[in-house]
């Protein structure tokens, strides 16, 4: 176990939900001249012939856009930890060219990452019918309440294609001000929260891989807190391996999770069609109400996906790592390893 912090965590990025109900300064309004922008460079994606994801960020030309980027960038590392880009005329485009447009901006912030072991690096959020019952279903494939959690990747983005009927609501938390308030109101389950817990993979290990690994739940490494919470994979990991939490740990994940539900810690936005929103996965966890979707194929709720490795992203500590990068010897930072099997059997890692 590392360092236990026993300060509380300064600046914008320890904000609550209050604060941003008070001030709107965290949207950013795309302006025209960023939109043509944008436009210019889809123009010239097409007239390449290529679709998202299957260009890079020269084949998507926004020099002009280097200083929002930038501020992109460092806002998501540095500042509050999250952005939403709005103004987006996602009327003007078919769900290719969004999906360009997004793609393209997202290669100008970061790498994107797998976020599965199939490999998709661009992914789809959409009902697909299924139930979080089957221990190999992530929530982003229903319709369901997702509790709050953090993704696997430096960086998770959203771009709203369409919403639903009725819900479906984007929540986010800073998890630096839920650690400030354990730090105040409960400081005696730090301890608990800082050693390892087992998480389930829910079906992304190669064949022969263990389904679950161990992370503590907040680690303080390199100068950075961080934090990693999916109550829903700590629990169906206990089911996979036979084990179960002990008293004192329910009790602190019950404390942390009374902290996520305060109405004046989190903070809910409906995304509207053309919001883009992008979240740093150490300093926030984010959730989504449940919906009520539209009947017609064509109207049902869908958001595309980023995973990003960020070329400002921090160092993570090796037992708060998903896993180790075979090829560095590093903790991974980002995306969900690629596995095949070869002609003869063997499990290759893609990454």
């Amino acid at each position: 176990m590392g360092s236990i912090i026993k300060e509380k965590i300064q600046g914008a990025v320890a904000w609550k939900g209050t604060d941003l109900a008070q001030d709107d300064s965290w949207i950013y309004n795309l302006s025209e001249k960023t939109i043509a922008v944008l436009e210019n460079a889809l123009f010239h994606v097409k007239q390449k012939g290529l679709q998202a994801p299957d260009f890079n960020k020269e084949d998507f030309p926004i020099q002009d856009l280097s200083n929002e980027v930038a501020y992109f960038v460092n806002e998501l590392e540095n500042g509050r930890g999250f952005l939403l880009i709005r103004g987006l005329p996602i009327e003007r485009y078919t769900d290719e060219e969004a999906s360009i447009i997004y793609w393209g901006l997202g290669l100008h912030m970061g790498i994107p990452v797998t976020q599965n072991a199939r490999g998709d690096v661009l992914g789809h959020v959409i009902d697909q019918g299924l139930s979080l019952e089957n221990p190999n279903v992530r929530g982003y494939q229903t319709k369901l309440h997702l509790p709050f959690h953090a993704d696997g990747s430096d960086v998770v983005g959203l771009l709203s294609l369409r919403k639903a009927k009725s819900g479906g609501f984007s929540s986010i938390i800073s998890s630096m001000a839920v650690y400030n308030e354990i730090l105040e109101k409960y400081p005696e389950y730090l301890g608990i929260l800082y050693r390892p817990f087992i998480f389930d993979r829910r079906g992304e290990e190669a064949p022969g891989e263990s389904p679950v690994f161990t992370s503590p739940i907040f680690s303080y490494y390199g100068g950075k807190l961080s934090c990693r919470y999916v109550r829903t994979f700590i629990e169906s990991a206990q089911v996979k391996t036979g084990t179960h939490l002990s008293k004192v740990e329910i009790e602190a994940l019950d404390m942390l999770d009374s902290i996520l539900h305060d109405e004046n810690m989190h903070y809910n936005m409906m995304m509207e069609p053309g919001d883009m929103q992008f979240v740093n996965n150490y300093t926030m966890l984010h959730s989504r109400t449940l919906y009520e979707d539209y009947e017609e194929p064509e109207r049902k709720r869908h958001l595309l996906r980023l995973w990003l490795t960020m070329p400002n992203g921090r160092e993570i500590a090796s037992d708060f790592a998903m896993y180790i990068d075979e090829h560095t010897g590093k903790p991974g930072r980002g995306g969900i390893p690629v596995r095949k099997k070869t002609a003869g059997g063997i499990v290759e890692n893609l990454k």
